[in-house]
């Protein structure tokens, strides 16, 4: 008897609450969705007068805290990140200005530079978006003495940029200067701050060039070549 009680119990709470949550499906309330694609940028008047904007009736159990009924509090404002056809327009995603997207993927905790190399210094352009590279630099000591050098064992290239003639001039032991233009190319690599100063110290203060690697490549740190040691 009593397992019957419960059971009628637990219908009846089942059939109510599937009223309730009928009743809520059916109780709807108008708010802004987007009917096309809004673009990072895109003011918020530029898309209703394209068209892209519509008061629709969105289920008062699914309606954003935020969601908007007019455009009239965003004024001049615009799309912070893309919108897609079917989202409720909320003040959130609007803004005074919107950055634009970086083309470069750069991992979490890192930053991007560039240094500018030859055609022999860039494996002779076999270095794309994607390659992992080894960086040497020639440089000379407090001595006077020059040195080639391992500087970092391994990282990832996420940029390739044009390749312009740079023109150097060199002087021999008579005096006489030769000047000739060499192609250049910006190339774009991720480190984090430390190895970005180094970059920039060594690119400043002698020449780079990248090694090309592969999974299996073996790099480590060691002392360097230098006129003494090259034989």
């Amino acid at each position: 008897m009593l397992a019957a009680v419960a059971g009628a119990a637990l219908v009846f709470l089942y059939v109510r609450g599937a009223d309730a949550r009928a009743e809520s499906r059916f109780d709807t309330v108008q708010v802004l969705r987007a009917t096309a694609p809004i673009e990072i940028g895109e003011s918020i008047a530029t898309a209703s007068q394209g068209g892209k904007l519509a008061l629709e009736n969105v289920p008062r159990d699914q309606v954003l805290p935020d969601a908007l009924t007019s455009i009239d509090t965003l004024g001049k404002q615009v799309a912070l990140t893309p919108i897609y056809p079917g989202e409720q327009i909320v003040s959130a995603k609007f803004g005074s200005h919107a950055a634009a997207p970086s083309a470069l993927q750069i991992p979490k905790g890192q930053l991007a530079i560039s240094v500018n190399l030859t055609d022999p210094a860039r494996v002779a352009g076999f270095v794309n978006p994607g390659s992992e590279v080894a960086i040497f630099v020639n440089g000379s000591s407090k001595a006077g003495d020059t040195y080639t050098r391992l500087l970092l064992e391994r990282v990832t290239v996420i940029g390739v940029g044009s390749t312009t003639p740079v023109s150097t001039t060199t002087t021999d032991e008579t005096g006489q200067a030769t000047t000739e233009a060499l192609p250049r190319t910006l190339l774009t690599v991720a480190v984090d701050q430390q190895d970005a100063e180094r970059v920039l110290f060594a690119a400043g203060n002698g020449e780079l060039a990248f090694a090309l690697l592969t999974a299996d490549s073996t790099v480590k740190p060691a002392a360097g070549v230098t006129a003494d040691s090259l034989f």
